[in-house]
């Protein structure tokens, strides 16, 4: 983990192992769907003010781990608020948005440098237009493992009750390149 930059605000501190440019893959899964794998990649950037910036696409991915299509964007932004509560604000332009609310625990801290975390979070408002599917609720587990960003979402949607849909595991790097969330050998 690189050190951070000096100019950041000192409210993001207990969230700035989310700081950068992460990619990997992930499966989804649902009662109402069949079971996929996908391609992430998640950017999670801070411009000086006390409040992170966080931007992530997916795609669907065939069985050898190249992008067949894309799938979900979402973008919003982490405001920390007092005793290590966290408030996340998102939007999806499948026609919701939502507010979460939940915490951060700093696990481990190597030379001022936070090695392991994580952030559990669950929706406090769902908003979706006419046209959306029916979303009633999430849960969201984010943490910082041997180097990793590892998160999970439940959620109540389609009649079905809170049921784990997505997980994923990803490492630090850029995601640019056409291939980049496909498997190591």
């Amino acid at each position: 983990m690189a050190p951070l930059p000096s100019s950041l605000p000192p409210e993001i501190l207990p969230l700035s192992w989310l700081l950068g440019s992460w990619a990997g893959v992930g499966l989804g899964q649902y009662p109402t769907i069949e079971d996929f794998r996908f391609g992430q990649q998640i950017v999670v950037t801070n411009d000086g003010r006390p409040f992170l910036t966080y931007a992530s696409r997916s795609w669907l991915l065939d069985d050898d781990g190249h992008r067949i299509r894309p799938l979900a964007t979402e973008t919003g932004y982490l405001r920390p608020r007092p005793d290590n509560q966290v408030e996340f604000v998102l939007s999806h332009p499948a026609g919701y948005s939502e507010i979460w609310v939940g915490e951060v625990e700093v696990l481990a801290l190597d030379t001022a440098v936070i090695t392991s975390a994580r952030a559990s979070l669950r929706t406090d408002v769902v908003a979706r237009t006419e046209s959306a599917k029916p979303y009633e609720a999430g849960e969201r587990l984010y943490g910082l493992v041997d180097g990793e960003l590892m998160w999970t979402f439940d959620m109540a949607s389609m009649g079905q009750s809170m049921t784990n849909h997505l997980s994923a595991r990803l490492k630090p790097g850029t995601g640019d390149d056409e291939d980049s969330t496909a498997p190591s050998s």
